[in-house]
């Protein structure tokens, strides 16, 4: 399993939850692994950490917004297009429900709408809102339409509380992207 990422082009997508950490984590683990990794961060997942933490691990610069364009290509269609596999971990609630109902208000959103790479999410929230009937309905619409996920897992929460929405681990995620590679 060791060389499926070798080459490979690999988005990370990072949204606004506690989870947001583990996400350094994971690039980390792409990049040993082979991968060139580029990174998005939406303006919540930056309350949790910055983009300079990415790109010390990816050595590349993270995205952070739609109207920062470094290229004439707009970055969005650029990003999309250049992918082996996109992830996003954690992936909200709030994220969960853009992607099912087809909404692009941000980079990652955007980019996103515009892959047709593989998509693997890591979902990450509190217990009530993972198992609420809206975000089931979302998470349902969204494996209909071919995305793959890993976790969440069940464990303590940010919130204290014990429960399913726990983000799973970076290793977790790794080999579920090599496992989609392959």
């Amino acid at each position: 399993m060791g060389e499926v990422l070798q080459g490979k082009q690999v988005l990370l997508g990072v949204t606004g939850g506690i989870a947001a950490y583990k996400a350094a984590d994971l690039a980390s683990r792409l990049v040993q692994a082979g991968a060139e990794v580029d990174v998005i961060l939406t303006d919540c997942a930056q309350r949790f950490i910055t983009p300079l933490t990415f790109e010390a691990i990816i050595h590349r610069n993270a995205y952070t917004s739609l109207w920062a364009s470094r290229t004439r290509e707009p970055q969005h269609i650029s990003l999309a297009e250049r992918v082996d596999l996109t992830v996003v971990a954690p992936a909200t609630a709030n994220l969960l429900a853009k992607m099912a109902h087809g909404l692009a208000d941000d980079l990652l959103s955007c980019t996103l709408l515009a892959t047709r790479s593989p998509v693997l999410l890591a979902p990450a929230m509190n217990d009530n809102m993972y198992t609420h009937p809206a975000t089931e309905a979302n998470l349902r619409l969204l494996e209909e339409r071919g995305i793959n996920f890993v976790g969440p897992e069940e464990g303590r929460l940010a919130s204290g509380k014990v429960g399913k929405g726990r983000m799973s681990g970076p290793e977790d995620i790794l080999a579920a992207a090599e496992a989609l590679l392959q």
